[in-house]
């Protein structure tokens, strides 16, 4: 892509944000279950240890001796015995960390899908088979076993000579509906007088919106101490206190308006301005040293009959070009849309756009925060 059309791509995509961020107000209203997670009601990661069979030769290799040892556990705990000091040499088995997510309310028996990934040094998982795999959580307890053929999305092929393609990664693959839950996770949720929501995203405004459209229309049964939490009064009946949820889940909130950002992401040079970002009077110059040093050879051939002989030397050019540096200037309280105007005017690409919002805000010209990602 050349440098045009990266000017035209940041130029679109800058506009395109502008208009769909225009289009929203500056204090959205929001269901409330977009805003607040209810504690005791939340998802447990689970992770465990387990191999691979079946494999058609793309399994661990010799090297990898925790593969081969736990083949060797495994058969002892069959009966079979391997002679001291052996080696379960097989290509067709990967050890592998299986993980999942314990979802909140699962009861025994209920399944759930799991996430096999390649822990030694195995081409593919494509055709095998995970053997009966315990997952544990933080508390090192076992709540689900684990077992069933492996779906890999990728592939690997290699040639005899030492060429290969790979299609997506064919060392991780899923199965679905691959645990089953043996051991449920306690939950005060039921037992608790009151429910406890914790914001997504603090903020005083947002808390205080909360608990005013919850008083408003149940009663005073809402309370908050800080801007990260709110205590509600739920009854004490189960069947009624989750139809009490249901119906606080669906809750119309005026969120308070948030500290407007500008998001850099350095290694993909994406830059996101958020509407509401102001910038204060400031003039900028922004300029490129570029030296270009380029290496040649020039040939020196003698003339006939003159004795002498063919030489080569180097040659060298050198160029510097300092870029065009223009200055410009944007009237205090620029809004996003007048931004991107001066930015698109001189052609600026992503870097340049990081490097010219960096500088305003270390200079105090920016009434908003940058993130770098």
């Amino acid at each position: 892509m050349n440098h045009r059309a990266v000017k035209q791509l940041v130029a679109a995509t800058l506009v395109g944000s502008s208009l769909l961020l225009s289009a929203l107000p500056a204090q959205a209203a929001q269901v409330l279950r977009n805003l607040v997670s209810i504690e005791g009601v939340r998802e447990n990661p689970l992770v465990g240890y387990g191999i691979v069979v079946g494999l058609n030769g793309s399994g661990d290799s010799t090297q990898v001796k925790f593969a081969s040892q736990s083949v060797v556990n495994m058969l002892k705990q069959f009966g079979v015995k391997m002679p001291d000091g052996a080696d379960a040499k097989s290509k067709n088995v990967a050890a592998v960390m299986v993980s999942a997510v314990f979802p909140p309310g699962y009861r025994r028996g209920q399944p759930i899908d799991v996430t096999v990934s390649s822990l030694g040094d195995a081409k593919s998982l494509r055709g095998g088979s995970l053997l009966l795999t315990p997952l544990r959580a933080a508390d090192n307890e076992t709540y689900a076993l684990a077992q069933g053929n492996v779906v890999v999305g990728g592939l690997a092929a290699a040639g005899k000579s030492g060429s290969s393609v790979t299609v997506n990664t064919p060392t991780t693959g899923r199965i679905p509906n691959g645990a089953m839950i043996e051991r449920e996770i306690a939950t005060d949720f039921s037992t608790n007088s009151t429910v406890r929501l914790s914001l997504k995203r603090p903020s005083f405004e947002t808390a205080t919106n909360i608990v005013d459209s919850i008083n408003k229309k149940f009663g005073n049964v809402a309370s908050t101490d800080d801007a990260t939490s709110i205590a509600v009064i739920a009854p004490e009946n189960p069947t009624q206190r989750v139809a009490f949820m249901a119906k606080l889940e669906s809750l119309t909130i005026e969120q308070g308006q948030e500290n407007p950002k500008v998001v850099f992401n350095s290694r993909t040079g994406t830059v996101v301005i958020a509407e509401g970002l102001r910038v204060k009077a400031a003039a900028v110059t922004h300029g490129s040293l570029k030296v270009v040093i380029s290496e040649s050879s020039k040939v020196s051939q003698p003339g006939p009959l003159s004795g002498g002989r063919t030489a080569v030397t180097p040659n060298s050019n050198v160029s510097v070009d300092q870029g065009s540096g223009q200055m410009f200037k944007w009237p205090a309280g620029a809004k996003l849309q007048a931004i991107i105007d001066v930015v698109n005017s001189l052609g600026a690409t992503p870097d340049d756009i990081m490097a010219i919002l960096q500088a305003l805000d270390q200079a105090g010209a920016i009434e908003g925060e940058l993130v770098v990602i």
